[in-house]
């Protein structure tokens, strides 16, 4: 049962934070930003925000210093949008899945190639 309840309470993170950040955050050194994940503990303490950067990788450092700095506004207005006894403590972190999904993808666009050469 808590199980259900914490995926419900992640959707529903990422849902509101997504919108905080395209709406209500200002800051110039966040690019084009995806939130592709969250991942809360059982006991809603914490919350691990897996997020997508577009751009190279001083862009991507830049968006993690601006999301750190501004921590304390986004657990603010989550907490006015989400009712929760305690609002979860955001961990940002990069997520590399599609990074490593287009690396694997271009080399099997190579292997085919290789074969239809042969």
């Amino acid at each position: 049962m808590a199980r259900i309840r914490t995926g419900r309470v992640a959707e529903e993170i990422k849902k509101e934070l997504s919108q905080i950040l395209q709406l209500e955050f200002k800051d110039p050194r966040i690019g084009f930003l995806t939130i592709t994940g969250v991942e809360v503990t059982n006991d809603l303490t914490q919350a691990k925000v897996y997020l997508s950067v577009l751009g190279s990788e001083e862009q991507r450092e830049a968006t993690l210093k601006a999301l750190a700095r501004g921590k304390g506004f986004l657990r603010s207005e989550l907490g006015k949008k989400i009712r929760l006894r305690v609002v979860p403590e955001l961990i940002f972190k990069f997520d590399n899945s599609i990074d490593y999904g287009s690396k694997i993808e271009a080399l099997l666009a190579d292997l085919n190639e290789g074969k239809a050469e042969e």
